[in-house]
């Protein structure tokens, strides 16, 4: 059981990570394309979705553009 435990939240942990690196990547690839972001603020938002369980989990934020 003790393994099972440790895959699961080796799975989860690798997930999260995933999802935390490619989505700063893609925030900062489009900040750099925008061009000129100082003073400006981009409201965010994350959909996670869980196919085979009924989870709809809804992350929003502001993320603040920099010259």
């Amino acid at each position: 059981m003790s393994d099972d435990i440790g895959d699961f939240n080796m799975s989860m942990r690798k997930f999260l990570k995933q999802v935390g690196v490619t989505s700063q990547q893609a925030i900062e690839d489009g900040l750099r394309e925008a061009g000129d972001l100082e003073g400006k603020e981009f409201k965010a938002r994350v959909v996670l979705t869980v196919e085979g369980l009924d989870i709809e989990h809804e992350v929003t934020g502001i993320i603040k553009g920099q010259g």
